[in-house]
């Protein structure tokens, strides 16, 4: 099993969702809001800034990195 994909299996249903949005957008666009993510995947912007340093410190085909803070945590996200 791959790296990737034992990392993957660790991730708890919210992290998948908030990884699966990730993967489908970063070729649209760079930075992402936790309150917009959690917008369009009906979570709080606490649930997805709790949920996104697994993803950040995990090893999947998507870069994410804390970027800023003002009105909302955005992230920075690399396919």
């Amino acid at each position: 099993m791959s790296a990737t994909a034992a990392a993957s299996q660790a991730l708890t249903p919210k992290q998948h969702r908030i990884l699966d949005y990730l993967r489908e957008h970063a070729d649209e666009r760079t930075y992402f809001k936790s309150r917009l993510i959690g917008d369009e995947l009906d979570l709080s912007a606490k649930e997805v800034g709790a949920n996104m340093p697994a993803i950040e410190d995990g090893e999947f085909d998507v870069d994410v990195e804390r970027w800023g803070y003002s009105s909302s945590t955005t992230w920075k996200v690399v396919a």
